[in-house]
């Protein structure tokens, strides 16, 4: 049986200092010096992920569902990896333009987030979107400012635009002149007058140059004034939080000589702290809290019909979402504004994943688009995709992606820009299988557990198509009553919950925090997405929920209501 198909990223420079320092909830250590320094490459290459190749001795699996993204998990496999697309929904745009005040002075329409935000509020029942609104007809003095607008549903695919108290006739919740923003629910906010937190990328009146301001709502339509400012910044900026570490972050447009696409990234726990300290970096003088982070890869997507520009990041986005930290790539294709206002064209931003267990370092196993661009006539994503904040949102089993997109038009190449919706399984990013081969199966790494019922998510519809799952110990034996002789063969089901059980018993309560491991035995036909162990029978994970979902509880943590 050979080791897993998924290949590790390219090692850490500096793996002598990876040691000594925070333990996480995964069991991985981070080294000592936090956030790592790197030197800035001199050509396009793969992030290193260090954990992927000094994995823990035993890996706990307490917080949330366990992902095959990588191979982190996976000790010896013969099941083959499919990376899913989601389906977009076919009453795209959720949100266009339609109001005059939404355009520019130029008369260009805009009704898209720009990071912004799209959660799910479980106090309110409703998904609440914020976006970037032109704002043309309210203020004259310049073609191209930008206000936050606000919508909301209560199915996330019917959206409507309240009419607000700030600009009468409008949903405008913020008049400040803005480039990106992140809008972002603090579920963890113990003062509710900060429950709604904003990292706004505004233009200082002064210069016209960009920095991150700081407000907070209580609801995210009444905004206070500015609480904390950053220094000096480059546009479409953006914010997250972590809270497998409990802190917040900021993912900064930075130049590089592979890019000047790139990325720097600082964190502190306060977020008035984070944004106080953000600044541009002057070349050759580290800074104590702004570090490089990444550069495009040597594998992004090229435009076909502009081969010859090197991509690059334009934006990243991050999110928690059950065990791991999700994070959305605009991979810019080109080409440079100006050859797109000579051509009359868009920009080609298509949206990539990564994952990341540390926060900080993100594997990235395909680089084919997970939310691409529609070159079709009248397609409301044409050009300029831009990933969302928030997102995904979980409605029952299926994941809610939203994106911008920009159609094709010829009032100003770089407008006309629209949201839309796409649909995956939950937890559907990779699925293991068989390939079309009889049978394989997949053995863990040492994990250890403190819940007593294992759950996977699996499609075992197809005909023929079954699993079975087998404790073993740390060495690889079979533990007797949970062997594949007792267990009980799982066929003609398609789940995102199913309780996993073995003759007489469901209950793994005899194997608390004892190093053991899995083994999936699969058939053809069979596809296993993720597993956990609840301390529930109803089986909640204790994972982070994203931007939440109907029915979900309300802390943004995986538990039972």
């Amino acid at each position: 049986m050979r080791k897993s198909i998924i290949t590790a990223v390219a090692t850490l420079s500096v793996a002598t200092a990876w040691a000594g320092g925070e333990v996480l909830y995964n069991g991985i250590t981070l080294p000592e010096q936090w956030p790592p320094r790197y030197a800035e490459p001199a050509e396009a290459a793969q992030m290193p992920v260090p954990y992927l190749q000094n994995k823990p001795a035993v890996i706990p699996i307490n917080v949330g569902r366990q992902l095959f993204v990588d191979n982190f998990l996976i000790s010896q496999t013969d099941l083959v990896p499919t990376y899913h697309n989601p389906d977009f929904y076919p009453g795209n745009p959720v949100l266009e333009p339609t109001e005059e005040w939404e355009n520019t002075t130029e008369g260009a329409p805009y009704a898209a987030p720009f990071s912004d935000g799209i959660w799910y509020d479980e106090k309110d029942g409703k998904f609440k979107m914020w976006y970037l609104a032109g704002a043309g007809s309210i203020h004259k003095q310049d073609k191209q400012t930008f206000y936050t607008g606000y919508a909301e549903s209560t199915d996330g695919e019917h959206w409507v635009k309240p009419q607000l108290e700030l600009v009468k006739g409008t949903c405008l919740v913020d008049t400040a002149n803005r480039d990106a923003a992140t809008i972002w629910l603090d579920r963890k906010e113990t003062d509710p007058a900060k429950r709604y937190k904003m990292f706004n990328v505004e233009r200082r009146p002064t210069d016209r140059r960009w920095q991150f301001i700081l407000k907070y709502s209580p609801d995210g339509i009444h905004w206070s004034e500015g609480v904390a400012q950053s220094g000096d910044l480059y546009d479409r900026s953006s914010a997250f939080y972590n809270p497998f570490r409990d802190v917040w972050c900021l993912s900064m447009r930075y130049g590089t000589k592979v890019s000047s696409r790139s990325r720097s990234y600082s964190e502190n726990k306060d977020p008035e702290t984070l944004v106080s300290m953000a600044h541009r970096v002057r070349k050759g003088i580290p800074d104590k809290n702004v570090v490089y982070w990444f550069t495009p890869d040597n594998l992004e997507p090229r435009h076909p019909n502009h081969p010859e520009v090197n991509p690059g990041i334009y934006n990243f986005d991050a999110i928690p979402y059950e065990s791991i930290m999700l994070g959305q790539y605009a991979v810019w294709q080109g080409p440079e504004n100006n050859i797109c206002e000579k051509l009359g064209v868009q920009k080609r931003n298509e949206i990539c994943l990564g994952y990341s267990r540390d926060g900080f370092h993100f594997s990235r196993p395909t680089h084919v688009p997970f939310l691409a661009n529609d070159t079709t006539d009248g397609a409301w994503n044409w050009g300029n995709m831009q990933s969302i904040g928030g997102v995904p949102l979980i409605v029952g089993d299926s994941l809610y992606f939203y994106c911008s997109g920009r159609r094709l038009n010829d009032i100003m190449w770089d407008s006309y820009t629209s949201t839309g919706l796409a649909k995956l399984r939950r937890d559907g990013f990779v699925s293991m299988g068989t390939n079309g081969a009889k049978q394989g199966s997949l053995t863990t790494e040492p994990i250890s557990f403190d819940g007593e019922y294992l759950f996977v998510n699996a499609d075992l519809g197809s005909k023929g198509a079954e699993m079975t799952v087998e404790v073993l110990d740390a060495d690889g034996n079979p533990i007797p009553e949970f062997s594949d002789k007792n267990a009980v063969a799982m066929k003609k089901l398609n789940s995102t919950k199913q309780l996993v059980s073995w003759k007489g018993s469901d209950s793994l309560a005899a194997l608390k925090n004892r190093p053991v491991r899995l083994r999936f035995n699969l058939t053809k036909g069979g596809e296993l997405y993720s597993f956990w162990v609840s301390p529930w029978k109803t089986g909640e994970s204790r994972g982070y929920t994203a931007g939440g979902g109907p029915g979900l509880s309300p802390t943004g943590v995986d538990q039972p209501n």
